[in-house]
């Protein structure tokens, strides 16, 4: 236990400048793993049936059921892209925004505007796939102080004029602007390109590791959807606004992946896998002497990562047994140093 606390004070000092401040503590939202009970009421039908190039924003209303009891005006709005899809899902991720600063005491102090994964499907089946997902977040953060946290709801949806909809299990991301503050950086707002060279080798490699490590391919840290900044499924973290180099990338969105295998995630075109199980190293060669590093971490932390699963109680036996299989085949790829250059690094990008 010891070693693995004086590793993660490591890995949190690489991140800030020599003689910064110790890292901020979490929104309250984000400060505990416990899950919460909230309500949405507002036009939820109407949502769904939103087209999928629309972003169109909706009044409704927030409502903490527990631990507390308190209630919010906020806006809300699809987001995502094959999620939005009514062939992929019959309800979108959702977009939350405050109307009002909510209150010192209130659970959401510090929130401005949230995303929330939601149900895609209706079928019981599809909640295990939520929890893999936010499963996912967690382990992330079990790496780096710079993860994007999650917090776990139950959320009733009930239509503007009190009909009950359905209840399902989602949960809320934290800003990358609210991240990046606590380890003392800002969200680097880059254009739609940039080079490797300008990455943080570290966090690059760490980042590129952990997508390998849950079997994702549908990202990109150095280029975003056309007509959109950099980068696809990752944010990009600088010292300061005007920083060019040391970008830290941290990921999001990772149903595509094979840790979560949802039923509409294929391999992206262009990367030659029979399907999202089979891992594929999507990185560049440049961070290779990192990779080494990364992978004396993530087996440091195997315990720990493994644990993540064992701490989510909603997540079923078979689901959990497949998961913590599916991992292991990932610690059997970077057993040794001579495993990382042969299973992962063979396919890295020139």
């Amino acid at each position: 236990m010891a070693a693995r606390f004086v590793l993660s004070m490591i890995l949190a000092a690489a991140l800030q400048p020599t003689g910064s401040a110790p890292l901020k503590k979490p929104t309250p939202l984000f400060a505990s793993d416990e899950p919460i009970h909230i309500a949405l009421r507002g036009p939820i039908s109407a949502i769904a049936r939103t087209p999928a190039n629309s972003r169109a924003a909706r009044p409704a209303t927030l409502t903490l059921v527990s631990p507390a009891s308190e209630a919010h005006s906020i806006q809300l709005s699809p987001r995502g892209l094959t999620r939005r899809l009514k062939v992929t899902c019959s309800y979108p991720p959702l977009r939350l925004e405050f109307m009002s600063k909510p209150a010192d005491t209130s659970l959401f102090k510090g929130q401005h505007r949230l995303k929330l994964t939601t149900y895609c499907r209706t079928s019981p089946q599809h909640q295990q796939y939520v929890l893999l997902e936010y499963a996912a977040y967690r382990m992330f953060n079990v790496l780096s102080p710079v993860g994007l946290r999650a917090r776990l709801a139950n959320v009733d949806y009930v239509e503007s004029d009190g009909r009950p909809v359905i209840s399902r299990l989602g949960f809320l991301v934290e800003d990358s602007d609210d991240a990046a503050k606590r380890n003392h950086l800002v969200e680097a707002r880059m254009p739609p390109r940039i080079s490797p060279s300008q990455l943080d080798p570290m966090g690059a490699a760490r980042a590129a590791l952990f997508e390998y490590m849950i079997g994702n391919l549908d990202w990109s840290m150095r280029a975003g959807p056309q007509g959109d900044v950099c980068c696809h499924n990752f944010r990009l973290m600088a010292a300061s606004a005007g920083s060019q180099t040391g970008l830290v990338p941290v990921p999001y969105d990772f149903d595509f992946s094979g840790l979560v295998n949802a039923p509409y995630a294929l391999p992206p075109e262009g990367i030659h896998v029979s399907s999202v199980r089979e891992r594929r190293y999507h990185h560049y060669c440049l961070h290779n002497a990192q990779v080494f590093q990364a992978a004396a971490e993530f087996r440091a932390k195997r315990g720990e990562l493994l644990a993540v699963l064992n701490s989510i109680p909603q997540l079923d036996e078979g689901r959990r047994r497949t998961a913590s299989a599916y991992l292991e085949g990932f610690f059997r790829d970077i057993a040794t140093d001579e495993d990382v250059r042969k299973q992962v690094l063979k396919d890295c990008v020139s």
